[in-house]
């Protein structure tokens, strides 16, 4: 089906608008070089892709920094693991022709070269199964590898969409149902060997091989080690009583999931987002929920005393109980655990225990490789590359942060997802730095709150907007520069913000002091053209 679905004049450059084409919502596009046509939403949560921005040939979603090239269709930046349908589009006089394939997909994956090991007999292991790991198997096949693609996961499970076990998914939404990346048909139709229930103890990368804990081996010609990160556990008395739960698998939240059925109250130990946003959820469920932190303000060291505060009194408001400034020292409980005890003395009757107190990164069994003496990360360069033929994604790298200079090891999905891609090219051999800005989100009762860059310390913030009413920019400063920016609100600003840092042109904090900056206006400022990444 086709249709005239504007005139030209109506479309400025850099502008977007939804248009219908029948019964398909189709994305207008107006850059430097004429008109596209594009799926309107996003696919990674369906945001509504007008409402975002466009710089450039990079389409930029106004939800969570998903980008595409509007040439192609083709993503650049996840999160999400599809691209944008594309289609034909023509001008006629003064009239904008579009044509809609029925039935049509807002979204389609990339194209994928076949496997064909009589091409190329090569092996590449990806120890893991989670975004990292997911986004690495596809970008190789997106860059043409033919060779075999194992996936290997510790879990029972096919990849899926972790962030959503500490949200919707505690509340009930689609209970029982595991929010999978992928069908099994999709691993089958492009050849990705996907392992599950299979513990690799060894890595000997200068043998290129894998052990398994059955004795079995796995030679690879490059591996990419993904493999997460473990949750910390409660360690006190009383630990391995029943009904005390960490939140990271997917059979973790499976069991606590049943649990809170049958439950009314729920003591969350610790302050992380995992652990508020747990708390959010099953206060949302209906229990009564408090939860206990050894600091004084949750998130004060991520994102200051004064947001911390804020997000206190939201979860305040909204029924949960704060026992702020105290540990958990034992549980207490015939069978099952009825009662955490505090370092003051006091107990708390319960029902639940959710263990909320950071992640370690996966690494136990790599002695061979070269790891932080902190924490245990595998130690990267700018390509991740660790040692020849072994590169590293997600929350167990630690890399050279471009931007602030120093080595840093972030734990957030999309970050995850970027590392996937960048790694995947380099196993390829096409020397990319990994470059990206980090990006995260959490939704906590009525906030929304959106941090692009990254400041594990700064001498000043910074704040436009009101954090009391609700709408604020924080942004997070050291010796003059813009690391990191919190929002709330100012969805257009943050994508403009994203770019500016992306492309290197942020201003110094400096100038913020005297008048807000137009960052919209700062970006539409010429600079050096580019597509795609």
């Amino acid at each position: 089906m086709e249709a005239a679905v504007c005139k030209t004049h109506e479309l400025l450059e850099g502008d977007l608008r939804q248009v219908q084409v029948g019964e398909t919502a189709v994305l207008l596009a107006r850059s430097a070089d004429g008109f596209y046509a594009l799926g309107a939403v996003c696919p990674h949560a369906g945001a509504p892709l007008a409402k975002g921005l466009l710089h450039g040939q990079r389409l930029v979603c106004p939800w969570h920094m998903a980008s595409f090239n509007v040439q192609t269709g083709l993503q650049c930046e996840p999160p999400g693991l599809d691209s944008l349908s594309l289609y034909p589009l023509r001008i006629e006089g003064d009239d904008v022709v579009v044509e809609v394939p029925e039935p049509s997909s807002p979204h389609r994956p990339a194209p994928m070269a076949a496997y064909d090991p009589s091409v190329d007999g090569r092996t590449f292991a990806i120890l893991g199964a989670g975004i990292a790991g997911q986004t690495a198997a596809e970008m190789l096949r997106q860059e043409g590898f033919q060779g075999r693609i194992i996936m290997i996961t510790a879990e029972a499970e096919n990849p899926y969409r972790r962030t959503a076990l500490s949200k919707g998914y505690l509340q009930g939404d689609g209970a029982g149902t595991l929010p999978a990346l992928r069908p099994e048909s999709f691993f089958e139709q492009h050849h990705i060997e996907i392992w599950r229930d299979r513990t690799v103890t060894a890595v000997k990368p200068y043998e290129h091989s894998l052990t398994f804990d059955n004795g079995e081996e796995l030679a690879y010609d490059q591996l990419l080690l993904a493999t997460g990160g473990k949750a910390r556990p409660f360690n006190g008395p009383g630990a391995d009583l029943q009904n005390v739960f960490t939140l990271h698998r997917a059979e973790d939240a499976a069991h606590i999931l049943a649990a809170a059925q049958i439950a009314r109250r729920a003591v969350v130990v610790g302050a992380s987002f995992i652990a508020m946003e747990t708390a959010a959820s099953l206060t949302q469920a209906g229990l009564a929920v408090t939860v206990v932190s050894p600091t004084a303000v949750p998130f004060e060291t991520t994102f200051g005393a004064g947001v911390g505060r804020r997000l206190l009194a939201l979860h305040q408001d909204n029924g949960v109980e704060f026992c702020l400034s105290r540990r958990v020292t034992a549980l207490e409980g015939d069978g099952a655990v009825a009662a955490a005890v505090l370092d003051s003395g006091d107990r708390i009757e319960t029902d639940l225990v959710i263990v909320g107190i950071g992640i370690d990164p996966a690494t136990d069994f790599l002695a061979a490789m070269p790891l932080h003496s902190g924490d245990g990360s595998v130690l990267v360069d700018a390509y991740l590359n660790a040692v020849e033929g072994v590169y590293a994604a997600g929350d167990v790298a630690r890399y050279p942060d471009s931007r602030s200079g120093r080595d840093v090891r972030i734990e957030h999905w999309r970050l995850a997802a970027q590392h996937g891609r960048v790694a995947a090219c380099n196993m390829l051999g096409q020397r990319v730095p990994f470059r990206g800005v980090p990006f995260f989100w959490t939704k906590q009762f009525s906030i929304n709150l959106h941090y692009v860059g990254h400041a594990d310390r700064w001498d000043d913030t910074i704040v436009h907007g009101d954090l009391e009413a609700g709408d604020f920019l924080v942004f997070y400063v050291e010796s003059d520069q813009i690391l990191a920016v919190l929002a709330n609100g100012f969805a257009a600003e943050l994508l403009a913000i994203s770019e500016l840092m992306r492309l290197g042109e942020m201003p110094p904090a400096s100038t913020l002091s005297t008048q807000p900056a137009n960052w919209v206006a700062m970006l539409k400022q010429p600079v050096a053209a580019y597509a795609g990444n």
